[in-house]
Parts: structure tokens; C-alpha cells; sequence
């Protein structure tokens, strides 16, 4: 199935979507679309070629001061290129380069780049940029929410997992020894600039990572879309950038509908987080770093039907196709026994949050989300 353009018609559950695809010339290669977040509404910009145009982001740095956040493996690819871009808007730019791994999404680093907003005479006016992964992502965003209560900042994601899931929406955080994302807060991005010319440098691991949230977003909304995922597997693992191009605009315009409908979390929002009290679960049990985030997220949704299957919500065709789809992509579908176990020290009803009925059944499924992520907020 080729690419398909212009999500506006798109109807899920009788509903059209509110959320709208820009088009513009095909000698142009960009394409917008808009977040109508509550706090702010924001454009995801992609194409091709996006970091060498100063353009895309001299609208949303407002003062002459920019830190740019990134981490050891993405600066010495990407650094250069965006630093001259935005020393062509006339700002004084600064970076902070990060050892690359979730394990240093922590307090510790956090202060590292608070330390450089303080040791350049950073202000209110000053922006921060996000040049990397879901790790970078969620820690400059944070610290951009944190110094002096709040400055503009710029995701510019670099991996598939985060363009598709946490650059979008305004979650930021720093985990804690006892818990992932414990310390963090809801804080939107002015924009979030998407090159696609540098998931060419992915890994074969990162790419499988970041489809496992692809398809997530088929299994909680978007029945079509799990069935063109289905359709569509080996192209986006042989990485046809069409096919990647529509993964990725289809699982955005997911993510935006539901931070529109509820930003911070209050109840279908919850729905986002198939797979990830089980995932979180084999992150913290095999310890940061070891599984990377997609990797847990794809054998914690299959253990999410599983439960729901246990629960009579799903058919178990369903987790057998969820879980043939995700081995495809070369992604685990099953952990050890001693995550099972770590998974156990949460109540039935917590570990419920992840769990799912049948795809016809959203509303109902929402519903009882909304309950769960009311009572264990922590969990999500």
C-alpha cells in the first residue's frame, strides 16, 4: 500500500478527526501538522533536509540565547549541521553533548544542563533544543520546564520511537531509582522539527524499536491502521521511506488527537500507555539501559492481551496477531520469568491499566483507563 496523504477525512469510530495534515508543493517536501494542545498549539514539521534550513526554526526562538541538548552518539552526526543553522538566525548558540543511554536520564544530568543554562546567563527569553532520542527529549524538556519556571524549547527528534511517540504531547521527565518518569511535568514544545534524513543512521534495533509505538496506536484507536501495519510490516522494516513517512504522520496524528482531547492525563490519554506498566516493569527489573524502551513496550503489550484475554476484553486472535506483527519487526514478544514477578508486586487492578479489550470495545476500554490511571498516576 503507497503512501496516502491528507489525514483530515479520517474517521475513527464515526468520528472525524479534528486534527488536520498541511499540505504544501511536492518541491517543498514539507508537510505540518498542527497540535491543538489545551496549553499551546504547536506544528510537527517533516521533511527531508529539515536541520540545514535556519527557517524551520527562527519562529520559535524568541530571545538571542539557544542551548542545544543532545547526547554523545546523535552530536558528532547531527550537532554541526543544526548548530550552523541556528547560528544563521543570529542567536548565540551553546551546546551540551550527554552520555548516550536511558540510565542518564537523571537527576544528575538534569542539573548538568541546568548548570550550562546558568553558566551562559540563560533568560527567560532564551530557548532550549532537543537534538536527539526519547531520553533527551524528556530530560531537555524538563529542564526547560524547570529554569526560571518555564523558556521556549524545540524537539528535534533523531530515532523513529521518538518521533512517533515522545516528542509529541508534552510529556518531560527524569526517572528516579525507584520508578521511571517520576520526576517530571506536562510542558508542550514550541515545535517539534522532524528531519527524516537521519533515521537513515538508525540502527536495525532503534528502527524496531520506534515501530513497536507504530503499532501500538493500531491496537488502542486505529483498527485500519493495525491492519495496514500488518500489510506494511517489511516495507518499514526495509525502511521504504514512504511507507516510513505515512507510519510516522498516521501514528502522530494519533498521539495529537488524544493530547488535544486530554493533555495532562485525566483519562483517555491513559489508552497511551498500552504496554508500558508491563514494559516499565522489565526496565526497572533488568535495569535501565539493558532493553531499550520499544523493546519493553512491544513484549508488555503482548503481555497486556495476554491479561485481557485472561479478563475475557480481547480475542485471542488478537494477541496472537499483535504478537506475530511485533516479532516481525525482530522485537521480543516475551520476557523472563522474574519480570512476571516484578510485574506481580502491582495489584491486578494496576497492572489492568495495560490491559485490553476487544479493538471493537474502545469506549468501554477507556472507561475503565480513565478509573485505573485516576487511582495509580505513577504508573503512567
Amino acid at each position: 500500500m503507497g503512501f496516502v496523504a491528507g489525514f483530515g477525512s479520517l474517521r475513527k469510530g464515526g468520528r472525524r478527526c479534528s486534527v488536520a495534515m498541511t499540505s504544501v508543493s511536492p518541491a517543498e517536501r514539507t508537510r505540518v501538522l498542527e497540535v491543538k494542545a489545551e496549553s499551546r498549539t504547536y506544528p510537527i514539521i517533516f521533511g527531508d533536509g529539515l536541520l540545514g534550513d535556519p527557517a524551520n526554526f527562527s519562529p520559535y526562538l524568541p530571545g538571542d540565547k539557544v542551548l542545544v541538548v543532545t547526547n554523545e552518539t546523535v552530536g558528532p552526526l547531527y550537532l554541526s549541521k543544526l548548530r550552523e543553522s541556528l547560528t544563521a538566525t543570529g542567536k548565540n548558540i551553546f551546546t551540551i553533548e550527554l552520555p548516550d543511554g536511558e540510565q542518564y536520564k537523571s537527576m544528575e544530568w538534569l542539573n548538568a544542563i541546568l548548570d550550562k543554562c546558568m553558566e551562559h546567563k540563560l533568560d527567560r527569553k532564551s530557548s532550549l533544543v532537543a537534538l536527539g532520542g526519547g531520553v533527551v527529549g524528556d530530560i531537555t524538556g524538563f529542564a526547560a520546564a524547570c529554569f526560571v519556571r518555564g523558556v521556549p524549547f524545540i524537539q528535534v527528534p533523531t530515532t523513529l520511537l521518538a518521533v512517533v511517540d515522545s516528542s509529541v504531547g508534552g510529556k518531560t521527565a527524569v526517572n528516579h531509582p525507584k520508578g521511571k518518569n517520576m520526576i517530571g511535568a506536562f510542558y508542550q514544545p514550541r515545535a517539534v522539527v522532524v528531519d527524516t534524513a537521519v533515521l537513515s543512521t538508525l540502527d536495525d534495533r532503534q528502527l524496531a524499536a520506534g515501530i513497536a509505538e507504530i503499532v501500538k496506536y493500531g491496537l488502542i484507536r486505529d483498527e485500519p491502521f493495525f491492519r495496514w501495519c500488518e500489510e506494511n510490516m517489511d516495507a518499514m522494516v526495509a525502511r521504504d521511506p514512504a511507507t516510513l513517512l505515512y507510519a510516522m504522520e498516521r501514528s502522530c496524528i494519533n498521539k495529537a488527537e488524544v493530547v488535544e482531547a486530554d493533555e495532562k492525563e485525566g483519562g483517555v490519554r491513559a489508552t497511551l500507555n498500552l504496554g508500558h506498566t508491563f514494559g516499565h516493569a522489565i526496565e526497572a527489573s533488568m535495569g535501565y539501559g539493558q532493553w531499550l524502551h520499544g523493546e519493553a513496550v512491544a513484549a508488555g503489550m503482548v503481555m497486556a492481551c495476554e491479561m485481557s484475554v485472561r479478563l475475557g476484553w480481547l480475542d485471542e486472535s488478537v494477541t496472537k496477531r499483535t504478537e506475530k506483527l511485533l516479532a516481525r519487526a525482530s522485537l521480543p514478544v516475551s520476557c523472563l520469568r522474574p519480570i512476571w514477578i516484578a510485574v506481580a508486586h502491582c495489584s491486578l487492578e494496576m497492572a489492568a491499566e495495560d490491559a485490553m479489550p476487544q479493538l471493537r470495545s474502545f469506549n468501554a476500554y477507556a472507561a475503565r483507563v480513565e478509573r485505573l490511571s485516576a487511582r495509580y498516576p505513577h504508573f503512567c
